[in-house]
């Protein structure tokens, strides 16, 4: 990955301490804190938002990011399942640019950077050696959102993207709202227009270990992924156009096992993938929401069921995390002590026709539903 540079001092978001007591319902809302620097023309501010059950997340604008994400345990304490920092220079200066962030305008990698509309080649910024990856050094995951309170527990984060940013033609306004609900879910809802035709392929990049941030690994984690096919990569992870089906191979986890349990098998994918960083073709059963995959910790009792109205979800296993980066509770981040279930269309999708188109018309709007539902077993 490639490091943010900027030149802008970015004030020190101070993560207020956990607590493992909630009042009840009347505590439910939206808070925001503010840090009198500004990034961008903008101010930056740490958002909290918590649900009638004290379900609590902190959320900042820079990059729409998740700092944290408490959920209940199975004895009813709150545990943060996500990776982050103390500090937004922290989140600027670390190699693990994405840590809980919007990703976009198009999630994923673009072979060679470049594509064509309408007979038009044009180049994105090319930051994952020749290629492009998660919407560029200044994608969305780098960006100062303005965001508001639109309901008790929803934030709403917009970001005008203007014509040629980071290569991409199309002045796009994008609508990104976060909600907790009552039902102890974290709803990601995504809405996009452009002036020109465009691509647009948004995901959300938290890093999940639901033993808790900063616990060692997530090979004991059970998975359930509803996908007969994954898209073959070559050795830089770019797909070639070809679907296998994961009958008979370690990406199969239409029946729920451990994420270590095929990690480590002599599989040309997961050689590629240093792990699993694969992108998932869900056997989708309509068009609209619906569950398409599920963790759970043996140790917390913690699950998260995934719904999403996309045909795909890459999953990554932490593959490059290597302890250099020190998190909120000051435990390092260990290799593959965090996983990520990113919400997509397919990667490099303009370069194979036969792949769900990611181009986007004036005229047209995008729309991508994600939920992280928590609950115990």
């Amino acid at each position: 990955m490639i490091k943010l540079k900027s030149s802008v001092i970015v004030a020190t978001v101070i993560l207020l301490a956990c607590s493992c007591e909630y009042s009840a319902e009347n505590r439910a809302g939206i808070s925001k804190e503010a840090f009198g620097k500004t990034m961008d023309g903008k101010q930056i501010s740490l958002w909290t938002l918590k649900n009638k059950n004290g379900m609590e997340m902190s959320v900042t604008n820079l990059g729409g990011k998740v700092v944290t994400l408490y959920v209940p345990d199975k004895d009813g304490n709150m545990v943060d399942v996500v990776t982050g920092f103390k500090s937004i220079d922290k989140y600027i200066e670390s190699n693990e640019l994405y840590f809980g962030a919007a990703i976009g305008r198009v999630g994923n990698r673009i072979a060679r950077s470049e594509f064509t509309i309408d007979g038009q080649v044009y180049k994105v910024v090319a930051n994952n050696g020749p290629n492009h990856l998660h919407g560029g050094e200044r994608g969305l995951h780098a960006v100062v959102w303005d965001a508001k309170q639109t309901a008790k527990n929803k934030l709403e984060l917009t970001y005008l993207s203007k014509d040629m940013e980071e290569g991409y033609p199309g002045n796009m306004e994008i609508i990104m709202t976060y909600e907790l609900t009552d039902d102890n879910a974290f709803a990601i809802e995504y809405y996009a227009t452009t002036d020109k035709k465009t691509l647009c392929n948004l995901t959300h990049h938290s890093y999940f270990n639901l033993s808790g941030e900063g616990s060692s690994s997530i090979l004991d984690h059970e998975l359930y992924i509803n996908a007969n096919g994954f898209t073959i990569t070559d050795g830089d992870l770019i797909p070639t156009g070809t679907i296998a089906q994961v009958d008979g191979t370690p990406l199969d986890f239409r029946t729920p096992k451990t994420i270590g349990e095929n990690i480590r098998d002599d599989f040309q994918a997961l050689r590629d993938g240093f792990g699993y960083d694969h992108n998932f073709v869900i056997a989708k059963k309509e068009t609209g929401v619906e569950l398409i995959a599920a963790a759970s910790s043996p140790k917390t009792g913690i699950k998260m069921e995934v719904y999403s109205d996309q045909p795909g979800v890459q999953l990554y296993s932490g593959n490059f995390m290597d302890g250099r980066e020190i998190g909120k509770s000051d435990k390092p981040y260990k290799y593959r002590s965090a996983f990520c279930l990113e919400t997509q269309k397919f990667p490099d999708a303009p370069h194979h026709p036969t792949f769900p188109s990611i181009e986007l018309k004036p005229g047209d709007t995008y729309r991508h539903t994600c939920i992280y539902k928590f609950s115990v077993k």
